[in-house]
């Protein structure tokens, strides 16, 4: 495998990144019309269709497709819309729902018996320290809800995750769409019981072309382009080469965020993106001395 991302890879990485990050602009301007677990199960409905009409089922099983539809579906955006329903700012959101990297990595530990090294103990300190300044600063731009919604996010995120390495090599794209399958229906079955069909028919009546433009937005290039490209990379370069692009994701997130929105950056917000980034960095571009010098005597 290539150690380094040729041009063209690179500016694919970024756009699957800056589409990943400005997503949670998007998302609030869906819920502005939308109640936040019908608007996830629109998300889901259009990954579905009709793109299951022309990809063949991928070979893995069943109970992996459910697990994954249900933890990236109902686990992951069924709280992040929640959340963004006014609990959680669009930067602040993008940025704690990155602690699905922590998670992850939990989960494989617990999976496959994995050790935790020295540098990743660092770097969770240091995103639970910037955990530590949103909380502190609960009511502007976050609520203790809201940021225990994201929370609930990121483990879903890191489950499906986890379900999807160990679904092995397949077509990822089908995968996605096939595993809407397991989505669409406990989301729409809870925007029944807790939104309303009073509220799903308000909510359509007052969509406008920017609402469904959103929609498209969460399911073409948010899942179809972003997953599919994404996992594209991962084939061709080594995880440690493409992975390091998703701390970009928060960048991106806080400044859609304040030029559209007007989300304003204060020295805590500042603060906390430093200590929660360092964190990330700290776990993905750390590299044990040994196995730098191995590198370098290879």
């Amino acid at each position: 495998m290539k150690s380094h991302l040729s041009l063209r890879d690179a500016l694919l990485a970024l756009a699957v990144v800056f589409v990943w990050g400005t997503n949670f602009v998007v998302i609030r301007l869906g819920l502005n019309a939308l109640p936040p677990l019908f608007y996830a199960t629109l998300r889901f409905v259009f990954v579905l269709l009709p793109a299951i009409l022309f990809l063949p089922r991928p070979k893995v099983a069943w109970s992996n497709l459910a697990i994954y539809g249900l933890c990236i579906g109902l686990l992951q955006f069924g709280p992040l819309f929640i959340a963004m329903k006014g609990q959680i700012s669009p930067g602040l959101a993008s940025l704690v729902i990155q602690m699905q990297v922590f998670f992850t990595i939990a989960l494989a530990m617990w999976r496959t018996g994995e050790k935790i090294k020295p540098h990743q103990i660092a770097a969770f300190a240091l995103a639970i320290a910037g955990m530590g300044v949103i909380a502190a600063h609960n009511g502007q731009g976050a609520t203790i809800a809201g940021v225990a919604l994201v929370l609930l996010a990121a483990m879903g995120w890191a489950m499906g995750n986890q379900a999807s390495r160990e679904a092995g090599p397949v077509n990822m794209l089908a995968y996605v769409v096939w595993a809407a399958i397991f989505a669409v229906p406990p989301l729409f079955i809870l925007s029944l019981l807790m939104e309303g069909p009073a509220a799903i028919a308000s909510g359509v009546a007052h969509a406008n072309w920017v609402t469904w433009a959103t929609v498209l937005w969460q399911s073409v290039g948010n899942t179809l382009f972003g997953y599919t490209c994404w996992a594209w990379l991962l084939s061709r370069y080594p995880a440690a080469t493409v992975a390091p692009m998703s701390l970009l994701v928060p960048i991106f997130g806080f400044a859609s965020s304040a030029l559209i929105l007007g989300e304003p950056l204060q020295l805590w917000k500042i603060g906390a993106i430093l200590l929660i980034m360092a964190g990330l960095a700290v776990n993905l571009l750390w590299r044990p001395r040994k196995a730098v010098l191995q590198g370098e005597s290879s």
